[in-house]
């Protein structure tokens, strides 16, 4: 559909311009409001005040920005045209002065007196007329008649007139060929240039969102994976690694799920699997083993075995119950179309059969007979020679019986020859229609006959033919488009139209006259029967054998039923007499069942089945990859290294990639082997993946591929908040877009601060979580005074208290703010060592909250501030500092230690020229507004 529109503009825009001539002004006009109406462009009009349509169209109409706008698009070749116009308008306009006739009156009627002469009298009768006229003026000429100097001067009006008509449709070329570029290389370039310049500071702040962001909603939908360093690592250590294992750390939400699954989907033979948060390593390699079986019988076409908990019985009704529905669906279709196709073909079947059955018999009796007294022959020792190639021959079928290559030659050889000699059949049936000399008699007799009739059936049916062609293409298409809220789909739309077509093509051919003749030959049924004999024949070819059960799928299946079911045996034996009233009988019962597999015995199954897979697999040239994700949440390293020591057996099995998902301490544990003493890592782990934080590039790739609406400031914003953690990104890119449709602003300014106020309230109402459970007394109150303030005012963050939370915040972020270097002043916020009862882990949690507080406090100065695109080229002057990924450096820091992420941020606000302590008499100048909730004038944070 918008290659549809695209396509419809493009040749409304050409014939516009086309039809415009010379008239420059209006294609300008055109182009100008073409310019306007890209959705590029469009998006941006009445987001800021005075940056309208009207307004930016009447800028354009101005002589600088349309002299501007020309001088890049040079127009020599349609100003030539014009002017080669203008001189063939003139020449024209004197021809027609200098006679005393009408020209187009004169010259219509020799028209139409020449078209007259060829409509009645032919070819020959024109050119009759044609040397008369001329015969005609050469006698007006010779006499020097007045009559020859006014019919001569309207010829010449009219040669004149037609050249004019060429000249100008060649300006109208020249106009649709200048418009077009015109359009494309310089109004819409200026147009979009003067959008952006009449927004002011910072144009690519403006965040206008689609309806429907998929990327951004969809974290894990596939097609938006971006590479990055630490896959290609992976790619490149599984490619020189034959086999061993591979541990990827890095922290929560980098994307180590992700990498894992991507490695896995890419190998040729893959299995993920999520470690268990309260792990018992049998139960997860009795999982492993299951989803190993499964999916390396899923791969090889064979349904795994399903264990219900139904009884036999009601699991034999249910399954022919389901035999029962699929025949009667079937029978509902095939039973009348054999019915019908019997019925219509019975006859030529019986002349046929009438017509060879004795000539088939005798051949088939004569080669039976051979047949029979060659084997007699050999039966009674007649034929020596007959009697050793049968041996040799029977002895070699025997041995072949183990042999690939004899039935795959069998089935391709049916494939081919029975597909082949079907089409063969179709065809040849089809292709007696031209050799049938009662056929062609019959058309011969209507094209001398009924020529007409015979000539419109034909047209009509051809097209009838085209349109049902045409409705069956869009029928398969498969193109679905949206209307409204509903999905359209075009074989919805177009199959009844097609069948109907259809339909109604047959109805026509039969019902007229001429076409029924010939469908009526009596060879026709026969040629049908050919033709559906061919269709089946060509089927048959790619039935294929059921395919046998390889051994190694049978191991796997037999591995299931023994870890998924107990199995138990009972043997029973009665002995007595034949008369039971006077025998004595005995009884014997013997009952066998399988014992579970126990650990030991499950990792060697476990082992010996993966090496043969393995082994399959590396001959078919492809890779085998085990991927245990999700090892970090069973909580501390300890517990992890733990976990890796009792998987340890089944790792290092022979040509096997092990891909485990590890804790950043798990991986630090492995990076320091040896020093000073030996773990479980250095034998279980063959090498290590470090997913680190993405890069302000590789989050700017990754929201890019996701959304085409987040610009660099805001790809700057998100990134900073997340730490350059993947999933954090992905969280905030959709967080702009819910803030955004709830304060109903385009502006950074307002978006930024109404997000980094809403993540710090929720991460306060954590701290304040922790800090409940501290003890606390009297004392110890003022400590959390500016705390508790700051709390409150994040509950009620509306324009009346805005500036009061501002203040807040800026008090809290400072609060150890040179504790050490000064001396306390008067009206200082309270700081931690003035507070001796205060444990250390109240302080502890306090000065976090407080970095973090002075960490969101950076981003408010640094993102709710306009100018941001100035601002950040003069933080890049300051060197490394004023780089904007030094913010995402900093919310790592926070999640490490406080104490070193304050000195980090410090230096990015003197990158940033931001104060590195409370600012007296209020941080930012206020600004009037309305407050909408409380219906009367307050100040907000300009």
């Amino acid at each position: 559909m918008l290659r549809l529109k695209a396509w419809l503009e493009l040749w409304g825009a050409r014939a516009f311009d086309f039809l415009s001539g010379d008239d420059k002004a209006e294609i300008y006009h055109r182009c100008v409001l073409a310019a306007l109406d890209d959705p590029e462009t469009e998006r941006l009009l009445g987001k800021r005040d005075g940056v309208t349509r009207d307004a930016v169209l009447a800028r354009m109409r101005t002589a600088t920005y349309h002299r501007y706008a020309t001088i890049r698009c040079p127009s020599l070749p349609f100003d030539e045209a014009v002017e080669k116009l203008d001189e063939a308008r003139d020449r024209h306009e004197r021809a027609a002065r200098e006679t005393q006739w009408n020209w187009q009156v004169v010259c219509s009627l020799i028209g139409l007196g020449a078209l007259a002469v060829l409509i009645f009298g032919g070819l020959l009768a024109l050119l009759v007329a044609v040397l008369a006229g001329a015969a005609l003026m050469f006698t007006l000429f010779w006499r020097g008649s007045t009559a020859w100097f006014n019919l001569r001067q309207c010829l010449v009006a009219a040669g004149l007139g037609v050249d004019w008509l060429v000249q100008r449709f060649e300006v109208g070329m020249c106009a649709a060929r200048w418009g077009e570029e015109l359009q494309k290389e310089c109004t819409g370039p200026t147009v979009a240039d003067l959008v952006r310049h009449m927004l002011g500071d910072d144009p690519d702040s403006l965040f206008i969102p689609d309806d429907y962001e998929w990327g951004l909603r969809a974290p894990r939908a596939p097609g938006y994976i971006v590479e990055n360093g630490a896959r290609r690592q992976l790619e490149r250590k599984l490619t020189h690694l034959e086999d061993g294992t591979i541990a990827v750390c890095g922290p929560r939400g980098a994307g180590k799920t992700t990498l894992l699954e991507q490695c896995v989907k890419k190998a040729g033979f893959g299995v993920i699997v999520q470690a268990p948060a309260t792990y018992t390593p049998h139960d997860f390699l009795l999982s492993l083993s299951v989803q190993l079986c499964e999916k390396y019988m899923c791969d090889e076409g064979f349904d795994p075995p399903e264990f219900a908990r139904l009884s036999p019985v009601r699991r034999l009704l249910r399954r022919v119950r389901l035999q029962a529905k699929r025949l009667g669906r079937w029978s509902s279709f095939a039973v009348p179309a054999a019915a019908l196709l019997v019925l219509g073909l019975s006859a030529a079947v019986r002349s046929l059969y009438e017509r060879y059955a004795t000539s088939v018999s005798d051949f088939l009796r004569t080669h039976t007979d051979a047949i029979r007294d060659d084997v007699m022959a050999i039966w009674q020792g007649h034929a020596v020679v007959a009697s050793v190639t049968i041996t040799i021959g029977g002895i070699a079928w025997w041995q072949a019986r183990h042999a690939a290559w004899l039935p795959r030659l069998l089935g391709r050889l049916w494939m081919r020859g029975i597909r082949r000699l079907g089409l063969l059949l179709a065809w040849a049936s089809a292709a007696t229609v031209l050799l049938d000399e009662q056929i062609r008699q019959q058309a011969r007799h209507l094209h001398y006959t009924q020529p007409e009739a015979l000539y419109q059936v034909v047209a009509y049916s051809g097209m009838l033919t085209f349109v049902w062609w045409l409705l069956r293409l869009a029928r398969d298409s498969g193109v679905e488009f949206p209307l409204g809220r509903w999905h359209v789909s075009l074989e919805k739309i177009f199959r009844p139209l097609a069948a109907a077509a259809g339909t109604y093509l047959l109805l026509y051919l039969i019902d007229k006259p001429q076409t029924h003749t010939l469908l009526a030959d009596s060879e026709n049924p026969l040629r049908l029967a050919g033709i559906v004999a061919g269709v089946l024949l060509s089927k048959a070819g790619d039935w294929r054998p059921q395919q046998e059960e390889p051994e190694l799928v049978t191991k796997c299946r037999n591995h299931l039923y023994r870890l998924q079911t107990t199995q138990q045996a009972t043997h029973g034996l009665t002995t007595g007499g034949a008369a039971q009233l006077l025998s004595l009988g005995t009884n014997h019962t013997t009952s066998v069942s399988t014992v579970p597999p126990n650990y030991p015995e499950l990792v060697e199954e476990f082992r010996q089945l993966l090496k043969c897979i393995a082994a399959e697999r590396v001959g078919q040239g492809k890779t085998v990859v085990i991927a245990i994700d999700e090892v970090d949440r069973l909580g501390a390293d300890t517990e992890a290294l733990a976990f890796l020591r009792e998987i340890k057996a089944i790792l290092g099995v022979p040509l096997v990639h092990y891909l485990i998902s590890v804790a950043e301490d798990v991986g630090a544990a492995f990076v320091r082997r040896g020093l000073p003493h030996r773990d479980v890592t250095d034998s279980s782990l063959d090498d290590i993946i470090h997913v680190q934080p993405s890069t302000l590039e590789e989050s700017r790739a990754t929201l890019a591929k996701r959304s085409q609406r987040l610009k660099e400031p805001h790809v700057m914003l998100a990134h900073a908040l997340s730490g350059g953690i993947l999933r954090d990104l992905l969280r905030y890119g959709l967080q702009l877009r819910e803030i955004q449709d709830k304060t109903q602003s385009y502006e950074l300014t307002h978006i930024s601060r109404h997000l980094i106020l809403e993540e710090l309230a929720e991460t306060f109402a954590g701290f304040r979580t922790l800090l409940s459970k501290q003890q606390w007394t009297h004392d110890t109150n003022n400590v959390l005074a500016s705390f508790r303030t700051l709390c409150s005012y994040l509950r009620d963050p509306c324009p009346c208290v805005e500036a009061d939370v501002l203040r807040a915040l800026e008090q809290f972020a400072f609060y150890t703010h040179g504790s050490q270097s000064r001396p306390a002043d008067a009206g200082d916020p309270p700081r931690a060592p003035a507070d001796p009862e205060l444990t250390d882990d109240a302080r502890q949690l306090i000065d976090e909250a407080s970095t973090y507080a002075y960490f969101s406090l950076t981003l408010l100065d640094i993102f709710s501030t306009e100018g941001l695109e100035r601002r950040t080229q003069m933080a890049a002057e300051h060197g490394p500092d004023g780089d904007p990924e030094r913010l995402a450096d900093a919310r790592q820091e926070l999640g490490i230690s406080p104490y070193s992420a304050r000195p980090l941020i410090d230096t990015v606000r003197k990158a940033w020229s931001l104060p590195l302590g409370p600012t007296t008499g209020g941080r930012v100048p206020p600004s009037a507004v309305d407050c909408p909730r409380h219906k009367h004038s307050v100040i907000e944070p300009g």
